[in-house]
């Protein structure tokens, strides 16, 4: 089994959140080892698109580290957000 990170989106995300967020999780990731990265998302209550952006960010620089993002515990709406702007593909579920 390949070694992975785990993280949690918090409950609210939207734009005032989203670059905190998404440092903080990035500084969380630069401790941990692994090729996989999960990232649980079933505790997002309050989100925007502004979600989806940390999202594809977060998957951008983890690519740059040769690493892959899983997201799992999708929010429906967030599902459907995701469909909307066309980037669902882009984000490996479980």
């Amino acid at each position: 089994m390949a070694e992975h990170a785990s993280l949690a989106l918090p409950e609210r995300l939207t734009l005032e959140e989203a670059v905190p967020t998404l440092e903080r999780l990035d500084g969380q990731l630069a401790q941990q080892g692994g090729a996989t990265v999960v990232l649980q998302a079933d505790s997002l209550r309050e989100f925007d698109s502004s979600a989806l952006a940390v999202l594809l960010e977060l998957r951008r620089r983890l690519q740059a580290r040769g690493k892959t993002l899983t997201v799992e515990g999708w929010p429906r709406r967030l599902q459907d957000l995701a469909g909307l702007y066309g980037v669902q593909e882009l984000l490996v579920t479980a």
